[in-house]
């Protein structure tokens, strides 16, 4: 598996623009044939491209310089220089480009739907030749242009995952179970407390051919937007999903000071997130010091649901009630 790599630090250099050229032309019978040096060409620019092979931003970890090709110089004959070659920077979706400057980050673009492809460095004209400059009254020019330089830019890149549902709660309380059970993702599940390292994405496919995109993300603790445990790393890739399932642990009986302390967390960290909508679930519903939990769990969550990520219990249901949901969120049913 790749691994995930959410934010890099990169720099691009367009193409210089190649010289213009001092020339005459001096052909038999011709001895004073004028001014015949060319233009330079264009250096080349750089894009930035949407793949949807990508997930991560891992390959700027091993390159951070981009340099377009530079443009050829212009010569004899009125030939022009060729033009630089374009440098084309794949992301994946979801990726936000930043400039940086002045030790402060800018937007320039937010990056979402796939063969984007965005401007972000222009390479340098090409100077111009001795012949452009001739007039009927300046007929032997013997200057030309230098071309001017590429843009360059210090960009930062912050990936935000595009997904429909986001799978939050504390750790252990069975997010990649969940996201196994009901997606072909999968995730590492393990009996102890941040199993799951970064987040993980699966998709659901539900009635006609429908699909829902799911992501784990790490389990938040109390503290975690101010950066204690793993979690406060990854709450921008839940800002992009459209709903979030609050995932716990009946077995706990910890469900309601649970829930406080995910919905503190989410609003110290976004307004976006504390106002997202949500659905409440309650999981590892086949494990019996749960069953003891469950009426309680529903006087807290009149419109909760219990489930079982590991044996599918209830989780199909879920599944209908999400895409129920998303749908009149799409309709703008209130």
């Amino acid at each position: 598996m790749a691994r995930f790599i959410d934010e890099a630090k990169i720099n691009v250099k367009a193409g210089d623009g190649g010289n213009g050229c001092v020339a005459f032309r001096r052909e038999k019978f011709e001895p004073r044939g004028g001014p015949s040096g060319g233009n330079g060409g264009d250096g080349g620019n750089i894009f930035i491209e949407v793949r949807t092979n990508l997930s991560t931003l891992l390959d700027f970890r091993y390159r951070t310089h981009f340099e377009a090709e530079r443009g050829g110089n212009g010569s004899g004959s009125n030939k022009q220089g060729r033009q630089g070659e374009d440098t084309i920077i794949p992301v994946p979706a979801g990726t936000l480009v930043y400039e940086t400057r002045e030790g402060s980050n800018h937007l320039l673009f937010d990056l979402v739907q796939p063969g984007e492809k965005v401007l972000v460095v222009r390479g340098g004209r090409g100077g111009r030749g001795n012949a452009s400059f001739k007039t009927p009254t300046f007929r032997a020019p013997r200057k030309a242009t230098p071309g001017t330089p590429g843009e360059e830019r210090d960009l930062f890149f912050q990936l935000k995952l595009i997904a429909d549902v986001g799978i939050t709660g504390f750790p252990n309380s069975g997010k990649s179970t969940l996201l196994a059970g009901c997606t072909q993702a999968r995730p590492k599940t393990a009996a102890y407390p941040f199993t799951t390292l970064t987040p993980v994405l699966g998709v659901a496919t539900m009635a006609e051919g429908r699909t829902l995109i799911l992501a784990d993300i790490p389990g938040l603790i109390e503290g975690a937007a101010e950066g204690k445990g793993l979690g406060h790393r990854f709450l921008k890739h839940i800002e992009r999903t459209r709903l979030l399932v609050f995932l716990f642990d009946l077995s706990t009986g910890q469900f309601a000071e649970e829930y406080a302390v995910l919905k503190r967390e989410l609003a110290s960290y976004s307004q976006v997130l504390a106002e997202k909508e949500r659905i409440v679930v309650g999981n590892k519903a086949d494990i019996p010091e749960a069953r003891d939990n469950i009426k309680r769990f529903r006087k807290d969550f009149p419109e909760a649901r219990c489930i079982s990520g590991l044996t599918g219990e209830g989780v199909r249901e879920l599944l209908e009630e999400i895409g129920a949901r998303l749908t009149d969120k799409q309709k703008g049913t209130p």
